[in-house]
């Protein structure tokens, strides 16, 4: 990866003291001393000219950018994505344009970030979380960026309530602990998440690895095709490795030994040639409001039905290099929802729109406005924009033959020129009064007690005892409205958390809690440091 910069025209001339591993500050001076600052005497006072010292040290003082306020810690590797050509048996052409997807073997490179959710940048890899899965393609007609998780649906499916949602998750403002009487708080008044929380307390929500998880656009998009009409569309990465979840005992072991270990197992299966590979699936509905189902398809706390709408396989993605820089290319990689290409469009997804303004605000704040021109983010192909100026601006995205006095269009003197139409627009019917309302079917309890039933027991046993662990320090109305929605969910589901919180022992927690999801003994943890603990003299 070329680390000087998508449109940069950096030479490459040495004065005669230099040769090509000299070391020089950002304005090229050749530095001759970078292990003393300049100081009155060698023991100092320091001077106030110290131009190679301040340059470095508040290059440092500003290397981190803002983090993630979610997904925070992440592990990334390059690689492509070759499609088949169809969808299914059909030719894919039939519901969608856009042009990756159209010959069969077309390879398109890619940029993936996996990542954890809730907690920061070096937290342990172990952690129960849903997982980040985002693509980045560099296509011919620009990038598109499909960003999503390992689990296939999502906790609330109305965008205003994403800051609530992840403050619940969060740790403790006055505390910093993740706590789950907070999360239960939350989750008790919110039971379209009970889907979500089947899955997160079970092992589907502590991955074994990066390379051996699904992935999945948890929310409903639109494929439209050369006569402008359009489909509804999901989309899914299997992972041909299959896949590997841990319980919570096998979890805490591990981090016992490695916190990190995710991001090493994907490094190292890169470096030894064992690229990892997912193929994508589809599932296509007709677009419509679908009355005859008992969900509305846009709800994205829905699984559609494998049997009413089969998985299709479009194509495969395989990752072969790993980067050269974390914070070049992981780090400041930058997705957003709404980064689609001709023949890719939104559905009306609540949550989806929301994300799509939310995503792109965010990497303006955390990155800068032009996070757009970093060579992780930046298309593979053409460029030219009237945009202009703005923090860490390294080149102007004009054309070759460009008039640099024109940064606006229309205009007859050199300007830039609108592109020729792709294909008819879509253009969907909306009618309807503005209002602030719920979905009429919400049917909150349906799919998260199918998923509980079709569970193997071992992961219904690690999905009991972890509810019944992070339940035990609640508040009890809390957990009467928790085991009320487990019953609704499935009889057998709330009668075996009813039952467990019945024969847990009150006191082996704290009261208002303090304990992250599923985690167990994590009072006699903070009293084993100081049982343990050896003492040293002082010095």
């Amino acid at each position: 990866m070329s680390v000087t910069g998508a449109g940069s025209s950096r030479d490459q001339r040495f004065s005669d003291r230099e040769k090509e591993d000299t070391l020089t500050n950002r304005q090229g001076h050749p530095v001759s001393d970078n292990q003393n600052i300049r100081t009155v005497g060698n023991r100092g006072p320091s001077t106030l000219e110290n131009y190679n010292f301040l340059e470095k040290i508040t290059h440092f003082d500003r290397e981190r950018v803002p983090e993630r306020v979610v997904h925070g810690r992440g592990a990334g590797a390059h690689g492509w994505f070759e499609t088949y050509g169809t969808v299914g048996d059909e030719p894919v052409s039939k519901y969608t344009r856009a042009k990756l997807f159209q010959k069969a073997g077309t390879k398109t490179p890619v940029f993936v970030r996996f990542s954890t959710v809730i907690h920061g940048t070096h937290s342990p890899e172990t952690l129960r979380d849903p997982r980040g899965f985002a693509i980045k393609f560099y296509t011919e007609e620009g990038n598109w960026d499909l960003v999503g998780n390992n689990l296939k649906i999502f906790f609330i499916r109305d965008a205003v309530k994403f800051p609530d949602l992840v403050h619940a998750f969060k740790p403790d403002p006055v505390t910093n602990r993740q706590d789950t009487a907070r999360i239960f708080d939350f989750i008790s008044q919110t039971p379209e998440a009970m889907h979500m929380i089947t899955f997160l307390f079970s092992p589907w929500g502590i991955p074994a690895n990066y390379r051996q998880m699904q992935g999945s656009g948890v929310n409903t998009y639109k494929w439209v095709n050369a006569e402008g009409k359009g489909v509804l569309v999901k989309y899914h990465w299997e992972p041909k490795q299959g896949i590997l979840n841990l319980t919570q005992p096998e979890s805490e072991q591990i981090q016992g030994k490695n916190f990190n270990h995710a991001t090493q197992d994907l490094y190292e299966a890169i470096e030894r040639g064992a690229y990892p590979e997912w193929e994508l699936f589809v599932q296509i509905m007709e677009d419509g409001d679908h009355p005859e189902l008992d969900f509305d398809p846009l709800d994205d706390t829905k699984l559609w039905p494998k049997e009413q709408f089969p998985f299709l396989p479009v194509g495969r993605m395989v990752l072969d290099r790993n980067p050269i820089n974390y914070f070049a290319e992981v780090e400041q990689a930058a997705f957003g929802t709404g980064v689609l290409v001709d023949g890719l469009d939104f559905s009306d997804d609540k949550m989806l729109q929301g994300r799509s303004f939310s995503y792109s605000d965010t990497q303006r704040y955390r990155v800068g406005s032009n996070y757009q021109q970093l060579p992780i983010n930046a298309p593979k192909k053409h460029v030219a924009t009237n945009l202009r100026d703005g923090q860490m601006a390294y080149f102007v995205d004009m054309a070759p033959s460009g008039n640099p006095h024109i940064n606006y269009e229309p205009s007859l003197m050199g300007g830039l020129k609108e592109a020729v139409q792709g294909g008819p627009p879509h253009e969907p019917f909306v009618e309807g009064h503005v209002k602030r309302e719920k979905i009429d079917r919400t049917n909150d309890f349906g799919q998260a007690g199918r998923t509980y039933r079709e569970m193997e027991e071992w992961e219904r046993e690690d999905l009991i005892n972890n509810l019944i662990i992070g339940l035990v320090p609640c508040d009890p109305q809390v957990q009467k409205k928790m085991i009320e929605m487990f019953y609704q969910c499935d009889e057998e589901y709330g009668r075996r958390v009813s039952e467990g919180l019945n024969q847990w022992n009150q006191g082996a927690l704290p009261e208002g809690g303090g304990a992250p999801m599923g985690a167990s003994q994590t009072e006699e943890a903070v009293q084993w440091a100081m049982e343990k603990g050896h003492p040293s003299k002082f010095y």
